[in-house]
């Protein structure tokens, strides 16, 4: 692999949507980043309502127990909403990028011996294959992290650049 090579792809929003929006990421409340604490928010809110219902039931020494359930309650909240937060800024940031490719009119990968670059309309990231530190495909999609990190579908490119690509990507990254 002495010459460059040049493999231009042909993105399509939904064959990126699919892959980064896939298994409710993009859901603000049931993502798998928000599942766990929604889930948890939900079942300390029922037993406060619980407690609340029951509260004449309490014994003055026991009241404090009420005290306790409503500061875990609103500290789950908290947690939530700065979960929330997090997956909305990630999905803004992904909209915004997708957004950029349904309009570029330029999107090529070129590799050589030394380096890796994208293109997308005249702005390039050029890296090292040093530079990377992991790789990944499947049936569906390419991974590449380190200096940069990319995602390439499978769908957006000919069946015989994905092969040479994936070919190329794991002989140079070390995973």
């Amino acid at each position: 692999m002495s010459d460059e090579k040049v493999i231009v792809l042909k993105p399509k929003r939904k064959d990126f949507e699919d892959i980064y929006f896939s298994g409710n990421q993009g859901s603000l409340f049931f993502s798998s980043t928000t599942r766990g604490k929604m889930i948890t928010t939900i079942v300390v809110g029922l037993i406060l309502l619980l407690m609340f219902f029951f509260k004449d039931d309490f014994t003055k020494e026991k009241a404090g127990i009420l005290y306790f359930v409503s500061f875990l309650f609103l500290l789950c909240a908290i947690f939530l909403s700065v979960s929330i937060n997090k997956v909305s800024r990630w999905k803004k940031q992904v909209n915004s990028y997708l957004t950029k490719l349904e309009n570029c009119k330029v999107y090529e990968i070129t590799f050589d011996q030394n380096f890796f670059t994208v293109n997308i309309d005249s702005e390039k990231e050029t890296s090292e294959w040093k530079d990377f530190e992991y790789f990944d495909s499947n049936s569906e999609f390419i991974t590449v992290e380190g200096k940069y990190s990319y995602m390439f579908p499978k769908k957006s490119m000919s069946e015989k650049d994905y092969s040479i690509l994936k070919q190329v990507l794991k002989q140079k990254i070390k995973e």
